[in-house]
């Protein structure tokens, strides 16, 4: 305890060298769990008995790693190495939570740099807000709800601490002058871990490694309907489902009530172990939703997300059903623009499309040429006006025209972009749903219909997607394409 400062802290120790990445994670973890229960212990009997005399404050434990030499590092991966000499650091939260990250990309690190790292805190303070996110039997109160500000006693978060900018290659150090290691620091993530909760109404430890994002209520009945599947064949690897509010299901016929609420937008997981399960997202409709949910599921870091929704074809060649394979996006969502600028390109990832060309192969039964019956690879359209139908369309069409676009949505270049930005391997395929620019509008009887039909057998085609996927090594899906120039050591 510091009372020269009028801080209460808890007790510092020097950093620590560790050449073992299970046993740096364990004293991560042993740290976080020191700050958190003191900030949690102290919050509560400020609580009860009033404004103390001085300020309370833990840290977040960190890694660091200073080396001198460039080293030689294995050309074929694209991460778990630091680019130059120098000193470099990350701030670390919930090490329980990515404990399996954390060990893999720490291993790469002395692996690669043939050096330990250094385990100790940092000189970042823990907003007791998040640390209290640990504990369910507290509530932070709202200001004013105290007679005193809770800031002039607790940290708090800080938007200087919650930004963008190491993903967005803004030059990024930390107040030491160390370089960052991994691509968002812990209040960033913290911030997004409470978004999600949120957002989805399941916590951050459901999700799975792989993730659909979907525009329509129809692909969550379907991914009930085949997570029970699963659940009945003990072969399957998958080991329980969980929906919004929590409810987790072990066995196929079990109820899972919906909450009385539903979350913006609802999250479910298909869960098997090591976190190598399938999550889908219904995001609504809107690009801006689609930055709102891949802004936070980010900093799980997937390994890989797939947009499975609806879209207006724009040729007159397809028909009700056919599918849209994405190999460029015309962005003209605007949610992004001052993050990603739109002239910036946003390739198609080898494996991502082989996968899901596989998928729709098995899936549908049509093979090769045959293929270019029910699926066409082109150019996505991404608008923010969904009723652009009503406007003069002469400019619209226009430059849907010149892009050579093939489909249009509201969705699929924002989740594109950002898997972009985020270094989130990231694909997408569509179902059309209306041609709006035919005659062919979305009616209430022709959609009935068409739902029926199709979103089973889309989803079917992400889902196994997702499972080739799966089967990939890491460092495989993890492209260069996805790499700047200066890139952190953690993926």
């Amino acid at each position: 305890m510091n009372h020269a400062r009028q801080i209460e802290t808890p007790e510092r120790r020097e950093h620590e060298a560790f050449d073992s990445a299970e046993a740096a994670v364990t004293r991560l973890q042993t740290l976080y769990k020191q700050a958190s229960e003191f900030l949690c212990d102290r919050f509560k009997d400020v609580m009860g008995s009033g404004r103390p005399a001085g300020r309370i404050r833990a840290f977040y434990p960190e890694i660091r790693l200073t080396t001198t030499s460039f080293g030689v590092t294995d050309s074929r991966l694209s991460f778990g190495h630091v680019v130059e000499p120098g000193r470099y650091s990350t701030t670390v939260t919930r090490p329980d939570l990515f404990a399996n990250y954390l060990t893999q990309q720490i291993n790469l690190l002395i692996k690669n740099h043939a050096m330990p790292v250094q385990i100790g805190l940092s000189e970042t303070p823990m907003p007791v807000h998040f640390a209290v996110a640990n504990d369910p039997d507290l509530n932070v109160p709202q200001e004013g709800a105290t007679e005193y500000s809770l800031r002039d006693v607790f940290d708090v978060p800080e938007l200087a601490s919650m930004n963008d900018d190491i993903v967005n290659g803004y030059g990024f150090t930390y107040e030491d002058g160390s370089h960052p290691l991994a691509p968002f620091t812990a209040q960033r993530i913290d911030y997004s871990l409470a978004r999600l909760a949120h957002y989805t109404a399941t916590a951050a430890e459901h999700f799975q490694n792989h993730v659909l994002f979907t525009n329509y209520q129809f692909y969550v009945d379907e991914f009930e309907a085949y997570a029970r599947q699963m659940l009945a064949d003990s072969d399957s690897g998958y080991t329980s489902f969980v929906a919004p509010g929590n409810i987790e299901i072990t066995s196929s016929d079990a109820s899972a009530p919906a909450p009385q609420k539903m979350p913006q937008m609802p999250a479910y997981h298909l869960k098997r172990s090591g976190g190598a399960g399938i999550t889908l997202v219904n995001i609504g409709v809107g690009p801006s939703n689609a930055k709102t949910a891949t802004d936070h599921i980010a900093v799980l870091r997937p390994h890989a997300w797939l947009m499975v929704g609806h879209c207006a074809g724009l040729r007159n060649t397809q028909r009700l059903g056919d599918f849209v394979l994405a190999h460029g996006y015309l962005r003209e969502d605007h949610v992004l623009d001052d993050d990603l600028p739109v002239w910036m390109p946003i390739p198609a990832l080898a494996e991502i499309q082989v996968a899901l060309e596989q998928a729709v192969a098995d899936v549908t039964a049509y093979q090769g040429y045959e293929l270019k019956r029910i699926m066409r690879t082109g150019t996505v359209a991404t608008i923010d006006n969904r009723n652009w139908e009503l406007r003069d369309q002469s400019g619209p069409v226009q430059r849907l025209s010149q892009s050579r676009a093939i489909a249009l949505d509201m969705e699929s270049a924002t989740i594109a972009a950002n898997g972009f930005r985020f270094r989130v391997p990231y694909g997408t395929l569509l179902c059309v749903s209306d041609k709006p620019l035919h005659g062919e509008l979305k009616l209430p009887g022709m959609a009935s219909e068409f739902y029926r039909t199709q979103v089973a057998q889309h989803l079917k085609i992400g889902i196994r997607a997702m499972e080739s996927l799966r089967e990939m090594p890491l460092e495989r899906i993890h492209s260069r394409k996805l790499r700047s120039f200066e890139e952190t050591a953690f993926l």
